[in-house]
C-alpha cells in the first residue's frame, strides 16, 4: 500500500509552491479580460489573400476613428480584431475598407478578398454586469458544495464534522481555481490570451470535475469509517485512497485525452476554454487525492490534540 498520508508535507509543500506562484502571477499580470468583461466588439475574419501584417491592417482602418484597436492573428488565414464598441454602420465600413485596400492588383472588383466569421460586440455596462455575475456565481457554488457535502456525510461526524468535508473540499477546488488563474495570467502578459466568459464556464466546469473527484475519495472514507470503526484514522484515509487512486487517475486520463484531442483538432475559438479544463483536471485530480485527504487527516489531529 502506497502511503499517500505518510508523505503529506511533500503534497503539501508542492501545493503551497504551486499557489504561491499564481498568486505572485495574478498579482504581477492580473488577467488579460476580453471584451466579455469590458466591453468592446471583436470581428474575426478568414483571409482568401496573402493576409496582411497586424501593422497594415491598423493603418488601413485608422481613417474610420476606430480606437484600441487590437490585431491578433489566428491559423493560417485568420485574423481578429478587437476595438472599442462599435456600430452597425461602422462595422460594414470595416468590411468594406479591407475588401478594398487588400484587393490583389489585376484582380476585379467582385473578387472576394475575406470572409467574416463572426461579430460580437457588448457595452461596457454589460460586461461589467457580466463580471459581477461570474463573481456571484463562483461563490454560490461554493456554499452549495459546503452544504451538499455536510448534509452527505453528517453520519461520519463523529470523526470530523461533516461540515469540515465541505470546506476542505472547496479548499481544494480553490487551489485548483487559483493554479488556472495564475497560469491564464502569465499567458495574458507573455501571449496576450484574454478571458471571456468561455474561461468562467470553465472554472465552473472544473469545480464540477474536481468536487466529484474529492467526494469520491471522501464517499470511500466515510464507508471504510463505518466499516472499521475504532481504528487509526489516519490508516483509514489511506487505505480509503488507496482503493480509488487507480480509478481516479484512470479517469482523469482518457477525460485528458479527449480534451487534448479538441484542443490540437478543434477550432481557435475553442483553445482557450479547452486549455483550462486540461489544467483544471489535472489540478483536480493532484488535489482530490494529495491534498484534500491529507487536509483531512491534519484538521483531525488538531481536533484530537485539542
Amino acid at each position: 500500500m502506497i502511503s499517500i498520508i505518510g508523505k503529506r508535507k511533500i503534497w503539501l509543500t508542492l501545493s503551497t509552491v504551486l499557489v504561491l506562484a499564481s498568486i505572485v502571477s495574478i498579482s504581477l499580470y492580473g488577467l488579460k479580460l476580453g471584451i466579455d468583461f469590458t466591453g468592446g466588439s471583436l470581428i474575426e475574419f478568414e483571409f482568401f489573400v496573402n493576409r496582411p501584417t497586424n501593422q497594415q491592417v491598423n493603418d488601413v482602418l485608422a481613417p474610420l476613428g476606430l480606437t484600441n484597436i487590437v490585431t491578433q492573428p489566428i491559423g493560417d488565414k485568420g485574423m481578429i480584431i478587437r476595438s472599442k464598441d462599435i456600430d452597425e454602420k461602422t462595422h460594414q465600413q470595416v468590411i468594406k475598407t479591407l475588401q478594398e485596400k487588400f484587393l490583389p492588383a489585376g484582380a476585379t472588383s467582385d473578387t472576394k478578398v475575406l470572409e467574416e466569421k463572426q461579430f460580437n460586440s457588448i457595452g461596457p455596462t454589460v460586461g461589467q454586469e457580466l463580471k459581477q455575475k461570474s463573481i456571484w456565481a463562483i461563490i454560490i457554488v461554493m456554499i452549495a458544495i459546503i452544504a451538499y457535502i455536510a448534509w452527505a456525510f453528517r453520519k461520519v461526524s463523529r470523526q470530523v464534522a461533516s461540515w469540515k468535508y465541505g470546506v476542505i473540499a472547496v479548499v481544494s477546488l480553490l487551489h485548483d481555481i487559483i493554479i488556472v488563474t495564475g497560469v491564464f495570467a502569465l499567458l495574458g502578459h507573455f501571449y496576450g490570451i484574454e478571458v471571456n466568459a468561455p474561461f468562467i464556464a470553465a472554472l465552473l466546469t472544473i469545480f464540477g470535475y474536481s468536487n466529484n473527484d474529492t467526494i469520491v475519495v471522501f464517499d470511500r472514507i466515510r464507508e471504510n469509517l463505518n466499516r472499521h470503526v475504532g481504528e487509526d484514522f489516519e490508516k483509514v484515509v489511506d487505505q480509503s485512497i488507496n482503493e480509488v487512486i487507480v480509478r481516479s487517475i484512470n479517469t482523469s486520463f482518457t477525460v485528458l485525452l479527449a480534451l487534448f484531442a479538441i484542443y490540437l483538432f478543434g477550432g481557435t475559438s475553442i483553445h482557450d476554454f479547452t486549455l483550462a479544463l486540461i489544467i483544471g483536471v489535472i489540478a483536480g485530480t493532484y488535489s482530490s487525492i494529495f491534498l484534500a485527504s491529507p487536509l483531512l487527516v491534519i484538521w483531525e489531529k488538531f481536533r484530537t490534540r485539542g
